[in-house]
């Protein structure tokens, strides 16, 4: 049967990956749509680990990571290329996800050839240009020139509304990283508890964390340790040399601590179910870790995903190492108050949103 719509699906870093999985498997199951995958590899090493696990195969593959280019010459590689690809593919939309490089090379480019966009999880915001940066800019910029936006909340849609976005160009769909996180418990779940330790599982690594803050998050995480002997500390580094260096200078050489190389998404799931509480600045881990009732601290000022933090399960803890401290000794020694923070919240869907996602692009 001959499918009638191509529709371009763009990505460029593990993140994306994650969140575009789910919705390149229903294209592709589709009977209507010929989905055509392009990867910018923004991000090359992690990228590929994911594409790897869920055999996913590329039509196009820019690689355009390099080290220590900024980020105008990303866009300057990027944008060229992905208009040659999108005026010999013709398609019907191109879709990107998130509030990357990537995502905003994507939309220009789609919007320069006169193609449609559909940006999933629009309608993320903090209303601080620097916080984060640079993806609060892209997010926003990228709002003017959709056609679908995929709202992950109500919340994010009523952001986009009170920012003139037509109310009939937003679909409330929930969170395609739900989706994948879903799929992957019911096949690798957590093994059997250790009952003699604690293991707060860490990430950090956003660009507005570089330099004091970080520092400032692995001083708190060293008090921690030196609090309680019980706990022990699994934090995959990021490749940045910004934090990777930073990390092995100050917690390399402590016993309770494990600095690895990123994990797998497979056996990252499975350190989130394994976790006793987690420390993050991740926006992805801050919409999975609620879903398996683990208590999260958010290392940031400001989030653009309130709904956790609202409900209480997560708190936005900031990189002061005092509040850092508090928050998590809160955790560890209070057990109701745990208890609390440790119940299972999904405000960001059920695991159905790729599908959602599809159905609307097939009658729009």
């Amino acid at each position: 049967m001959q499918k009638s719509k191509t529709i371009i699906c763009i990505f460029g870093t593990r993140p994306e990956a994650i969140k575009m999985v789910p919705v390149i498997r229903a294209l592709k199951n589709s009977d209507w749509a010929n989905c055509v995958v392009v990867v910018t590899a923004q991000h090359r090493d992690l990228l590929d680990q994911m594409l790897t696990q869920f055999g996913i195969a590329v039509d196009y593959d820019l690689n355009l990571m390099q080290a220590n280019q900024g980020l105008t010459t990303v866009l300057a590689r990027m944008l060229p290329t992905l208009e040659e690809i999108i005026q010999k593919e013709q398609p019907y939309a191109v879709l990107a996800q998130g509030d990357t490089a990537t995502v905003f090379g994507a939309a220009l480019a789609a919007f320069h050839t006169n193609v449609s966009f559909g940006h999933i999880e629009a309608g993320l915001r903090t209303y601080n240009l620097e916080q984060p940066f640079p993806e609060e800019g892209y997010r926003q910029m990228v709002s003017r020139i959709t056609r679908w936006n995929f709202a992950p909340t109500k919340s994010a849609s009523q952001a986009l509304q009170q920012e003139g976005v037509s109310p009939k160009q937003i679909y409330v769909v929930g969170n395609t990283c739900i989706d994948t996180l879903l799929q992957t418990v019911q096949t690798h779940p957590a093994p059997s508890a250790q009952n003699d330790k604690r293991v707060i599982l860490l990430t950090a690594h956003r660009r507005e964390s570089f330099g004091e803050p970080l520092k400032n998050i692995f001083t708190a995480v060293l008090a921690i340790l030196d609090q309680y002997s019980d706990v022990h500390i699994l934090y995959p580094v990021h490749p940045n040399p910004n934090v990777r260096q930073l990390a092995h200078d100050m917690l390399g050489n402590h016993a309770r601590i494990r600095l690895v190389e990123p994990l797998d998404y497979f056996d990252f799931v499975v350190a989130m179910q394994s976790a006793y509480l987690i420390m993050t600045d991740s926006g992805g881990v801050q919409e999975e870790a609620p879903a398996l009732g683990k208590p999260v601290l958010v290392l940031r000022k400001t989030t653009e995903r309130p709904e956790p933090a609202k409900e209480g399960v997560a708190k936005l803890v900031g990189t002061e190492v005092c509040d850092i401290i508090s928050s998590a000794k809160a955790l560890l020694d209070d057990r109701e108050h745990y208890q609390r923070m440790a119940k299972v919240y999904m405000p960001y869907g059920d695991g159905a949103a790729a599908k959602e996602i599809v159905n609307l692009l097939s009658y729009s």
